[in-house]
């Protein structure tokens, strides 16, 4: 199998198993089936395909995607990433993974996502403009501040969120619109905290976890698989709690300290190298090897699919907070759940950053803007209270926490549902 058909694979899987999850929390919810196939579905799903001119001349046509899950509670609200293997399956499922992340913290939010396929390496940076801007003009029928916020995602960041909320406040008579993306530089309307906003909401919930099970952040031993902005950001914050982070994983490999890696250090050989790899007074380890080390803290902070049925049995981490999207996969949950193994999921785990993102739309509606301090000293009482309502439902009805942060998320969003009613 090739490997554009193993990531399609993937994708179907994610989407596969986001609306397993769903149902598993239904079920426990006893949620009547109009509601079922309401919420199992998105709203609305745009593929466009676009010219771009090239700098030698050449027009090349791109294929992008928005989709909307549910609008129930509030606008829509997702990223958009870049990716040469980017569909609209792997669109849809993150969509709806969206819905019940915003739900689960309790914003006044539904969940979108959007996505072109290219591979932003090879564009220059006129290439990428000129993409992004017809990209966002081809989208602009369904995106507006009251309608769906789009974000930043993977190979996206502040320089196409500002082309983008310029593009289309330029049809709208050139009046700027702030509140139309997120996660813009702060000149233009960015909030403080935006950039770690993922990782701090992680430390939140890792602090609220241990307290749970009566332990502490001190000394406790952490691996962490994934070190882009998330895995590196939440490093520092645990390393400053006083956890010990003994491994850490990027695409090209591992490295292990016993003792404690020096995670200041350790970013700034990744900033001069470009990987965690080589980094003096380290040990090489394999992502795989990665997962398994015997620590209180686990993090996949990479891709989908990284526990599974295949090594479930092999982790001996007493704690998985999971900041990537679906790294673990359903059988492999059930697994870690009657192992014992406390396993804090994506939609909860790595909330902080849509969380931070309402705050920015919050900001720019109003025209008022949070010192960073405010700004977490918000985000960790919105992540505290989440937790905490996720683990009652969890002790209450004897669920894994996966189960019980989906129960939270679809019964707010039903409750909406049914209380907007049925137009006919």
């Amino acid at each position: 199998m090739s490997n554009s058909e193993l990531r399609r694979t993937s994708e179907l899987q994610l989407l596969e198993m986001a609306q397993r999850f769903f149902d598993a929390a239904a079920d426990q919810l006893g949620l009547e089936e109009p509601l079922r196939e309401l919420l199992r579905y998105p709203k609305r799903k745009l593929t466009v395909i676009f010219p771009v001119q090239m700098d030698d001349g050449s027009v090349r046509h791109f294929e992008g995607y928005r989709v909307q899950h549910h609008p129930v509670l509030g606008p829509t609200k997702g990223g958009i990433r870049y990716h040469p293997q980017v569909t609209i399956e792997e669109i849809e499922a993150l969509a709806v993974l969206m819905t019940w992340k915003t739900a689960v913290v309790s914003l006044p939010l539904g969940g979108a996502k959007g996505g072109v396929r290219c591979d932003p390496t090879q564009l220059s940076l006129g290439e990428l403009e000129r993409m992004t801007r017809r990209y966002a003009n081809e989208i602009s029928p369904l995106i507006g501040p009251d309608i769906d916020i789009p974000a930043p995602d993977l190979f996206t960041g502040e320089r196409e969120m500002a082309w983008i909320v310029d593009t289309i406040s330029m049809h709208h008579q050139g009046q700027y619109m702030p509140g139309l993306v997120t996660g813009k530089p702060l000149v233009l309307g960015g909030s403080e905290g935006r950039d770690t906003a993922t990782g701090r909401g992680g430390f939140f919930i890792a602090q609220e976890t241990l307290k749970h099970l009566k332990r502490s952040l001190k000394d406790a031993r952490v691996a962490i698989q994934g070190f882009g902005k998330v895995g590196s950001n939440l490093a520092h914050f645990l390393q400053q709690g006083g956890a010990k982070v003994i491994a850490v994983g990027d695409v090209r490999g591992g490295v292990k300290n016993e003792a404690g890696l020096d995670i200041a250090a350790l970013q700034r050989h990744v900033k001069e190298s470009g990987s965690v790899v080589e980094f003096p007074g380290s040990e090489a380890i394999s992502n795989e090897d990665l997962l398994e080390l015997e620590v209180e803290l686990l993090f996949p902070a990479a891709l989908e699919n990284q526990i599974t049925v295949d090594n479930a049995e092999r982790i001996k981490a007493q704690m998985v907070i999971e900041m990537a999207n679906g790294p673990t996969t359903w059988e492999a949950d059930q697994l870690l759940y009657e192992r014992g193994t406390l396993v804090v999921p994506d939609i909860l785990a790595n909330a902080g950053g849509v969380t931070v993102s309402y705050f920015e739309w919050v900001q720019d509606r109003s025209f008022y803007f949070w010192t960073a301090e405010l700004v977490d000293r918000r985000l960790k009482r919105v992540m505290v209270k989440a937790f905490h309502k996720v683990l009652t439902t969890h002790l209450q009805h004897r669920v894994e926490m996966r189960t019980a942060a989906y129960m939270v998320a679809i019964d707010r969003v039903a409750q909406a549902a049914r209380a907007r009613g049925l137009y006919a």
